[in-house]
């Protein structure tokens, strides 16, 4: 489900303050990052590791800073970013009744194929809170089988060897521009507390972009020019619980 661009923001020039004093946005901009905190606080899983993935798979300039955008769909390898959910729900249903089938969605961008017959429709992967909530129970599985949650975020990017180590490195290099605690750590299965878990409030600043962007292949958060990478969940998942 991970989207690539092409680099064009070097990784220290990138605008996670460590002490940053900015709330979550009340924009679109800010929809994922309020997900992905109700996400945290109702799995354990840190709100850190969260954040690093959607801005992974979904991140864009907004308003000067950078943002994970919960309207931005990957149709067959096509990423885009649409204003709001009626468009990129118009546009996936539009595919989906010709019959595209493996596509992402949302702000973790769910991969349909693999993992559309957990939601009820099309319209509720798109909804923040359940794509969240998917993101961080699959996530929470992988980290209970890999121990931590480089390993775990680059099983959830891929179960091929090198396209996981890939991911779990650029994972890491973001979770460090978060400035999260987390950063450069091994965590332990123990860290993860379902339900018990109060995450920090997030405080992390976006950059910009103009609304229906299209990209093809590139790294949304890209801190390495030329890579690229294919559909984050490509295969089944396994037991969320």
């Amino acid at each position: 489900m991970s989207l690539w661009f092409a680099a064009v923001v070097f990784f220290g020039a990138w605008p996670f303050a460590a002490n940053s004093s900015v709330k979550i946005q009340t924009s679109e901009g800010g929809i994922c990052q309020a997900a992905a905190q109700r996400a945290s606080q109702e799995t354990g899983v840190p709100l850190d590791v969260l954040l690093a993935i959607t801005l992974s798979e979904t991140g864009r300039k907004e308003a000067g800073r950078f943002l994970p955008w919960p309207w931005t769909v990957n149709m067959e390898g096509k990423g885009r970013w649409f204003e709001n959910q009626k468009d990129a729900l118009a546009y996936v249903n539009a595919n989906f009744k010709i019959g595209a089938r493996s596509f992402d969605v949302g702000c973790f961008q769910i991969n349909f194929k693999w993992h559309g017959k957990a939601f009820s429709s099309i319209d509720r992967m798109f909804d923040p809170d359940s794509n969240a909530l998917y993101a961080a129970k699959y996530l929470r599985s992988l980290y209970y089988e890999k121990g931590n949650w480089k390993e775990a975020a680059g099983a959830y990017h891929s179960r091929t060897s090198k396209n996981a180590a890939q991911y779990a490195n650029r994972f890491s290099r973001i979770l460090l521009a978060l400035n999260g605690p987390l950063a450069g750590q091994e965590s332990t299965k123990s860290s993860v507390r379902p339900r018990k878990v109060v995450p920090k409030s997030n405080q992390y600043p976006l950059l910009k972009s103009g609304v229906n962007s299209t990209f093809t292949n590139g790294s949304l958060v890209s801190l390495v020019a030329s890579d690229t990478q294919k559909s984050l969940i490509k295969k089944p998942p396994g037991r969320l619980f």
